[in-house]
């Protein structure tokens, strides 16, 4: 059986710093001309799900034109501060290793499913020598929806017709909305607890198995290739 490895990026393979605020708040200015007064969380969320709430708590309507406008000022302010993040930020631990180990098996294909724009998922793992191993084409991105599970459902579709394969997916995360969009597909949920939510909440969430990091590659490859018990 393929399998279909979706990996989640902030605090599931790096961590970046606080760097999202920081763009946010040069393109709410660059887009509205307004200064980011309140932030909502980001933890698990789709660029999307997070645009509409920082839309609304600035009193703007979230219309299609302004969300768009906002993506575009957030990748162009990624853009000049990318360089920086290998400073600001690192590859949590193992997560390379992971990552080569599985890129080392025919019956793997990895990707993303991330809350991430598709370029600044580009610049967080080109920073840390993260992107080579990764089909980025077949990922599931933070533009498409403000519901995580589509983005998983996007991810399985394009790989299976790229690759013209079937796939059994496993998704890599570290919140509970990284496993509630697993388990809503009938994928493989594992919880790694590197975010702010603990290992017992990923547990609670239905993960069906939680790692502390991704330090034991062996353990990873358990965890995202082995099918669990029902």
């Amino acid at each position: 059986m393929n399998t279909l490895v979706l990996w989640d990026i902030d605090r599931t393979l790096v961590d970046a710093g606080p760097v999202g605020v920081d763009w946010y708040r040069a393109a709410l200015r660059a887009a509205t001309g307004l200064d980011l007064a309140r932030t909502p969380p980001f933890g698990g969320r789709t660029e999307r799900w997070i645009t509409l709430e920082l839309l609304a708590l600035h009193d703007l309507a979230p219309t299609e034109e302004l969300v768009a406008r906002l993506h575009v000022e957030l990748v162009a302010a990624a853009g000049r501060e990318h360089a920086r993040l290998p400073e600001l930020g690192r590859a949590l631990p193992g997560a390379r290793a992971a990552v080569e180990a599985l890129a080392r098996r025919d019956d793997v294909v990895q990707s993303l499913v991330t809350g991430n724009l598709p370029e600044i998922a580009r610049f967080k793992l080109a920073a840390f020598d993260l992107d080579r191993h990764l089909d980025l084409e077949v990922g599931g991105y933070g533009q498409l929806s403000e519901h995580r599970p589509e983005l998983v459902l996007e991810a399985v579709r394009l790989a299976t017709a790229k690759h013209a394969r079937e796939f059994r997916a496993a998704v890599v995360g570290d919140t509970p909305h990284d496993v509630e969009a697993a388990l809503r597909h009938g994928a493989v949920a594992v919880g790694v607890a590197t975010g702010r939510s603990s290992a017992e909440e990923l547990r609670e969430a239905g993960a069906h198995t939680v790692l502390a990091d991704l330090s034991d590659t062996a353990a990873v490859l358990a965890a995202v290739l082995d099918r669990p018990n029902p």
